[in-house]
């Protein structure tokens, strides 16, 4: 059965910007709510089918692509709107519907008291559309998802646009990422004059044609590529934004900064692997920037007392591993590190705002202890996701590290491993030390908090 599946994944999302603009404020809360959640549920459901049937296709030909027109044609140039389906594209796509449903979810209840509430929900379903043309996308006007999450990070951060540092905050997102674009689209540009096609296939099979191996053009298309990623993904030396980037609503800061848009550096380093692999000098930049961050944020994190911040700092070190890992060439391990990170990190960014919500908008964990008997759940699934993150097994991020390390290691990267090795274990001091602070010891909430905790 030949049934259109991918275009609708992403009309889904956009459907719901469209309904709620045209006629959200006649919905109501409730009616808002169904409608963004429902339509995000909804291309998750479309996803698993998708992903399903490209599961039962032949390993050497596992493969959909959907062309939905030719946007443009000029001469022998012609840019189509067309969408792909392969393991990469399919393990992110899943992981941009499934998170993002239950984010949704959750904010439903988080912003429930919010004035703002309707409008909220278009910038998260515009952000679901945005990211997800990013990642279907057959060929580099990917580039459209890109600038679109990166408008919608603005909008989200600045989301309450009336406190100055929540203002500032997005314009800062909104400006460091511009510089990261202009280096990507260089290095598109670049790509496109070499290879004379923006075509994902066309151009990784011409690719070792047309560039020699470590040539100073694919180096620099690559790097270009890579300074985009930088700003995208928070790495050394475009990462100051994102810790910033929590002035917006817990919601915000889990879906987009912890599980999906940030981790978009890292899914286009490699699903560009092919030019990549042809500039052994880009690679090493990668690994090393990538190694470097991730030491130095969890050096940072470590000092942190604003709840959120250690969980921004983490953020910013974690992806530091999946550059690390794609610069080692372990690209899928990268991408697992990047599923299994997703995953942990929302959990955590979920259970931080539970917390905040509980102590009315208390963030300081000086403020804080004693909380596991006073929120059970919440104390269960941050514990849980603690554990995840700093690597203890049997959860899902040791098997992530492990693998990075270990294919760190194999090829001769010693100096990567033992970073990695170092951040590994900064990582659970500080997030041990997070956990141990707000759930753990003395209660140290002031009386206003105690009178209000729930």
């Amino acid at each position: 059965m030949n049934f259109p599946l991918l275009w609708i994944i992403l009309a889904l999302p956009l459907a719901a910007v469209g309904l709620n603009l045209l006629i959200g404020d006649r919905l109501g809360k409730r009616g808002t709510a169904w409608l963004a959640c429902g339509a995000v549920g909804l291309a998750f459901a479309f996803a698993v089918r998708a992903v399903l049937r490209l599961a039962g296709l032949p390993e050497a030909d596992r493969t959909i692509v959907e062309n939905a027109y030719t946007w443009m044609r000029v001469g022998d140039f012609s840019a189509s709107v067309a969408f792909l389906l392969d393991p990469l594209s399919a393990v992110m796509c899943l992981v941009v519907t499934g998170v993002g449903f239950l984010i949704h979810v959750y904010s439903v209840g988080y912003m429930a008291h919010d004035p703002s509430f309707r409008r909220f929900f278009l910038y998260l379903n515009l952000f679901m559309f945005a990211m997800l043309t990013l990642v279907l996308a057959d060929n580099f006007l990917m580039f459209v998802g890109w600038e679109g999450v990166g408008l919608c990070s603005y909008l989200l951060i600045g989301f309450w646009y009336e406190r100055p540092s929540a203002a500032e905050a997005g314009k800062k997102a909104f400006v460091m990422n511009r510089i990261g674009d202009f280096g990507f689209i260089l290095g598109m540009l670049l790509l496109f004059a070499w290879g004379g096609s923006l075509q994902y296939d066309r151009l990784f099979t011409i690719a070792p044609h047309v560039f020699v191996k470590g040539a100073a053009a694919i180096t620099i298309a690559t790097l270009l590529l890579f300074l985009g990623a930088t700003g995208k993904s928070a790495q050394i030396p475009l990462y100051t934004w994102l810790p910033d980037a929590m002035e917006g609503p817990t919601p915000v800061s889990a879906l987009i900064h912890a599980a999906t848009m940030v981790t978009a550096g890292v899914y286009m380093v490699a699903r560009c692997h092919p030019l990549f692999l042809l500039a052994p000098a880009s690679l090493e930049t990668v690994a090393v920037v990538g190694a470097a961050t991730a030491l130095f944020a969890a050096t940072i994190g470590l000092a942190q007392n604003d709840i959120k911040r250690v969980l921004a700092y983490s953020t910013v070190s974690q992806l530091g591993y999946m550059f690390m890992a794609c610069g080692v060439g372990a690209f899928t391990a990268g991408i697992f590190h990047l599923m299994t990170h997703a995953f942990f990190k929302a959990l955590l960014f979920l259970g931080a705002g539970s917390v905040i919500h509980a102590l009315s908008d208390e963030q300081d964990l000086r403020g804080m202890g004693g909380l596991a008997g006073k929120l059970p759940w919440t104390h269960g699934t941050m514990l849980v996701a603690t554990l995840a993150i700093a690597g203890i097994p049997p959860l899902a991020g040791f098997f992530s590290k492990d693998e990075i390390l270990s294919r760190a290691f194999a090829s001769g990267h010693s100096g990567v491993w033992l970073v990695g090795l170092v951040g590994a274990a900064l990582t659970a001091f500080y997030m041990f030390r997070l956990y141990i602070l707000a759930f753990r010891g003395p209660s140290r909430l002031s009386h206003e908090a105690e009178h209000h905790l729930h």
